[in-house]
């Protein structure tokens, strides 16, 4: 028995869910869409493995003899943020929405925080894009030293700095203490997050320092339940962040997609008995909040361009599922997230590709993981491995 790798390309849905009404998402298909607009898609190896063979998207020829088992996923739990689907692709179901501040943290909230970072003041307190909000605020930021607090559409606390002001090591710190004695109880957003940037007033950028500090799950995922039993747990990118670092033994940070896919490449090549859980952030971060459909449609096609050589290095023992954790529609008006369907293509070298169908939580994925690796647990979902 070897490895079992799960890779999540964050942000990329494959359709509204029934209730994406309910979350102003309605109409919202990132692949489907950005397909339309750009003319269809060109993408060769998750073709191959079935990726045409979910729905009908324009450019993606559906397999009659696909390589890897095809389906999608429904999210049952409530959101639609990067930490509930991880926590469901996990094993759990989140019951309620994290809080959400659309108009701004109250002022006991940002009280507390002052008082308790001694930080002396704030700017922003608003939602906003993070490279916005530093291109209007970053020079007042420099001549007052008062961190930069601003929100979205996800339930987030973000403080931006810039590094020649507010040390990274202090960055860290403010947002560790915001974490533990401020955003706390009902104000207990999904994450604290460290938005550091660098430059002058007209040129100002974010660095690759960010840091995410999240809650704890809420009850054991399977990266507990494996690292309780035993076996190699290995996180990749995001995955980290959001589960806290809770029972994963070994930490891989990355700083774009492309060395989260060199990690999972190293990874593959010199583990054994692992479970490789990795998030590819770019699609997101940089392209779906950003509306720029081309800019994620070349994230994708940078992947694809990969994954023949990810594939190249499994053996017969092991497995490989792609999938997303919520969709993010470039081609929309909104700069949030989308309740989707998540794509779910599962590779084993040598097996032909079937139909799953459509699963009825993400959760399936943890099942699924548990059954390759004998593990008894209390966890959410239904196995698909010997499908």
């Amino acid at each position: 028995m070897k490895n079992f790798i799960v890779i999540v390309l964050d942000g990329v849905g494959i359709g509204e869910l029934p209730d994406a009404e309910k979350y102003n998402d309605k109409g919202s298909d990132t692949l489907g869409n950005m397909a339309d607009k750009l003319g269809g898609l060109s993408l060769p190896n998750l073709t191959l493995l079935g990726l045409g063979n979910i729905k009908p998207i324009k450019g993606l020829q559906s397999q009659k003899f696909p390589l890897a088992s095809y389906g999608k996923m429904a999210e049952v739990s409530i959101g639609k943020d990067s930490t509930t689907g991880h926590w469901e692709l996990g094993g759990l179901k989140v019951d309620k929405e994290f809080p959400l501040f659309p108009n701004g943290f109250p002022k006991n909230i940002i009280d507390k925080f002052i008082s308790e970072t001694k930080v002396g003041g704030i700017l922003g307190n608003k939602a906003a894009s993070g490279t916005e909000i530093i291109k209007e605020l970053g020079e007042e930021h420099l001549k007052t030293s008062y961190p930069i607090v601003y929100t979205s559409a996800d339930s987030v606390f973000q403080i931006a700095a810039h590094e020649e002001v507010i040390p990274l090591q202090r960055l860290y710190e403010i947002c560790s203490i915001a974490r533990k004695k401020v955003l706390v109880d009902e104000n207990a957003v999904g994450r604290v997050i460290a938005r550091p940037f660098v430059g002058k007033p007209g040129s100002f950028t974010r660095t690759t320092n960010r840091k995410d500090f999240s809650l704890d799950p809420f009850s054991p995922t399977i990266l507990d339940y494996l690292y309780d039993a035993g076996i190699q747990t290995i996180g990749i990118g995001k995955v980290n962040d959001l589960f806290n670092y809770r029972g994963i033994a070994k930490q891989e940070k990355t700083k774009s997609n492309a060395e989260g896919i060199q990690k999972i490449i190293d990874n593959t090549k010199k583990e054994n008995n692992s479970f490789i859980f990795a998030n590819l952030v770019d699609f997101d971060v940089y392209y779906g909040h950003r509306l720029d459909p081309e800019g994620f449609y070349r994230a994708l096609q940078e992947f694809d361009n990969h994954l023949q050589t990810i594939l190249d290095i499994l053996d017969d023992s092991d497995k490989l599922i792609i999938t997303a954790d919520h969709g993010n529609d470039p081609t929309s008006t909104s700069t949030d997230h989308s309740r989707e369907y998540v794509p779910l293509l599962y590779f084993q070298k040598g097996v032909p590709g079937k139909n799953l169908g459509t699963r009825k939580t993400f959760s399936d994925v943890a099942q699924t993981v548990a059954h390759f690796f004998k593990i008894n647990n209390n966890l959410m979902g239904e196995s698909f491995l010997e499908i």
